[in-house]
């Protein structure tokens, strides 16, 4: 890859999507930020972008895209190839929470959150593969959570969305890395942005009200996660560290919290266990990406 790069990123009118757009954006990459309706609900969020863009002579580009739409996709990252010429890295970032009591999230409730947590990526990275594997170089960034290694009560849903988003983009990773692209995982902890004031909460009051005790535990999970929130400019600047490492020296997933929680042994543990699998289907020699793949924090 150049060393000044092409990135596609979903979720940029807020948190860390719209840090990410700034912070990428002043170390010289061109930066298609991407959200929904920029020209309506995200009109001024847009605008903001864009003075910023301007004010500071950064490469940012706005285009519409909304990840749970096939043909809005596709829209966005032809615009791009048309504006740049190719895209280096895409950020798979768009993403919301559903908190409460696991049998009272609706099922339309689960299908929109693994529309967009799970779905969404499915639909980003189908759209530019092909453009990435004609360049034989790119990156797929996948942005999870500690909540993709770890389960809490009240979160079973976005667990799974997490847990989901963690599988494909490990298997992206062995079946991409012999044409030259790589997939990673980025594992935040909790961090100040505003998707603890986007909860989306369970909709079935009447099932909650049978729980007694237990339904106060998604208050006191938000409330926990609330409390311990770190700078999410930190999450930033790893990204633009794992985008700034040269091609075939990436890890396949970063845990980037203050308090671990354990999550990097579960990631050692996994990668040993990943090896030994692959090489009892005898595909060790066809997934070359393990070669020098250590796991860690940054």
């Amino acid at each position: 890859m150049n060393s000044k790069q092409v990135v596609l990123i979903t979720g940029s009118s807020t948190g860390f999507g719209r840090l990410f757009t700034d912070t990428l954006a002043r170390k010289g990459h061109t930066v298609f930020a991407t959200m929904r309706d920029p020209g309506g609900r995200n009109a001024k969020k847009a605008a903001e972008i864009r003075s910023l863009a301007e004010k500071n002579s950064l490469p940012i580009h706005i285009l519409e895209l909304d990840v749970t739409d096939d043909a809005s996709v596709e829209r966005a990252v032809d615009a791009a190839l048309a504006k740049a010429g190719r895209i280096d890295v895409v950020i798979n970032n768009a993403g919301y929470v559903v908190s409460g009591v696991t049998e009272a999230v609706t099922t339309e409730q689960a299908r929109r959150i693994m529309d967009t947590n799970f779905l969404g990526p499915v639909r980003v990275n189908r759209a530019v593969l092909p453009h990435m594997r004609r360049q034989r170089s790119g990156l797929l960034m996948h942005i999870s959570s500690v909540a993709g290694r770890l389960v809490a009560p009240s979160m079973g849903f976005y667990c799974a969305s997490k847990f989901a988003l963690e599988a494909l983009a490990e298997a992206y990773s062995y079946e991409l890395a012999a044409q030259g692209i790589e997939s990673v995982i980025v594992e935040p902890g909790a961090y100040e942005t505003p998707v603890f004031g986007n909860v989306v909460t369970a909709a079935d009051e009447a099932r909650t009200d049978t729980y007694g005790p237990i339904k106060q535990l998604p208050a006191k999970v938000n409330a926990a996660l609330a409390s311990s929130a770190g700078n999410a400019q930190e999450i930033a600047d790893a990204v633009l560290r794992i985008i700034e490492t040269p091609a075939g020296e990436k890890q396949l997933r970063y845990v980037v919290t203050r308090a671990n929680m354990g999550v990097d042994q579960i990631n050692a543990l996994a990668k040993q266990v990943q090896t030994n699998v692959l090489e009892a289907f005898g595909l060790a020699a066809d997934t070359k990406f393990l070669k020098g793949k250590a796991v860690g924090s940054v």
